[in-house]
Order: C-alpha cells, then structure tokens, then sequence
C-alpha cells in the first residue's frame, strides 16, 4: 500500500518535467484561468477518463462524474457544476457520457443491496420502470443491458435539458448543445446516440419553462 503511495507521488513529479521540457511556461500559463468549451458529465468509473477519451489538454473539459452519469434535478453538486459551467465559463456543449458494462445500471437491473448506494440507483430504475415493456422483451441479457446504458443516456440529456440553468441560457441566446453519448471499455471509441439538443422546443410542452 504504501509503495503504490509512493510511486503515485514519484509519478506526479515525472509528469511535471515532462510538460515543463516541452514548455517552461506550462503550468503558469495553466495558473492564468481556464475558457473549456465543454462541460463533460459522466460516470464515476476508474476507467472512464474524460480528458483522455477525447485527447483533451487540462483546462479544455470542466467535468463532473457520479455513479452511472445522472441528471438528478435535487442534486446540488450537479447543478452547482452545471451552473458555473453553463453561466459563467460559457460552455458551449455539454456531453452525457455513459459507459457500457456500468455497474450502475447493471445493479438497477437487480435486486441486491448493496448500501446506500441503493438510494441513488433508485433513480436509475425509475429510468428502466419507464421503458420496461420495451427493455423486458430483449432476451439475450447483454443487449438488454447494452440497450439500458444507452436509454439511460438518453434520458439524462432531456433531464439535463429540462433544468432551469439549460432553458434560461437557451431563453438568453446563448449557444448551448446537450450531447449523449456512450463510451465503449473494449474498444475506446464513443458511439454518439445521436441526441442532440439546442432548444427546449424539443421538449414535451409540459417541461419548457417560461421566463
């Protein structure tokens, strides 16, 4: 235990020469504020790094993870990330990154506690209680629980969608897209699900806030 402390800490100093022989004014340049395009809201999973996914550089990506990438609308920790993502770094995008083989929505197809952790992955069936008839009728149990990470993401970007922070910059003209996607551990590329969303017309009527 204690050499894995100490080599993390041997590596950190490796890391530092590294990017100061390419550039001595690296980290002061680092230290001046960050201007990231995109907000990346994804999965607490140690194998799921967002900056290294996309080839992203410290200071591109502002980032929030939580079991299984939610949107949950009581969620301060989200909604504090989000609004100073959104109102005063400005992003532009905004990404729902999930992950095939979460375990997350994996314990949201069973019944087995775990801990506390079954007060957040209740949240997570409430997604699958809504899509039940159409999930239930996959046999092979790897599609279904494929076809469950992918919906999940879905739903959390018309979650995100549906928040007041997303609708007041689209009410302001700001120029916002909510993305979903999934990442795949074996294979390190990202399917983009092709939802998409720039406006809260694209929301059921019920959602879209006035202002």
């Amino acid at each position: 235990m204690k050499a894995f402390y100490q080599q993390i800490l041997e590596n950190n100093k490796q890391w530092v020469e590294s990017k100061l022989a390419i550039d001595e004014n690296y980290f002061a340049d680092l230290a001046k504020g960050q201007n990231p395009p995109l907000l990346w809201i994804g999965c607490s999973d140690s194998r799921v790094p967002a900056n290294e996914i996309i080839g992203a550089k410290p200071g591109e990506v502002f980032v929030h993870r939580n079991i299984a990438n939610m949107i949950v609308h009581s969620d301060m920790n989200m909604l504090s990330v989000l609004d100073y993502a959104v109102n005063v770094l400005k992003v532009k995008h905004v990404i729902v990154c999930g992950h095939y083989g979460c375990g997350g929505v994996k314990a949201a197809m069973g019944n087995s506690s775990i801990g506390i952790i079954d007060n957040w992955i209740r949240h997570i069936k409430d997604v699958y209680r809504l899509h039940k008839d159409y999930l239930d009728s996959i046999e092979d149990e790897t599609t279904r629980f494929n076809t469950f990470v992918e919906i999940n993401v879905k739903e959390q970007v018309f979650d995100l969608s549906k928040t007041s922070i997303v609708q007041g910059a689209w009410k302001n003209g700001q120029d916002l897209m909510i993305h979903g996607w999934v990442y795949g551990l074996n294979s390190g590329y990202v399917t983009d699900l092709e939802v998409n969303i720039s406006s809260n017309a694209e929301l059921d009527e019920v959602y879209q806030l006035k202002f």
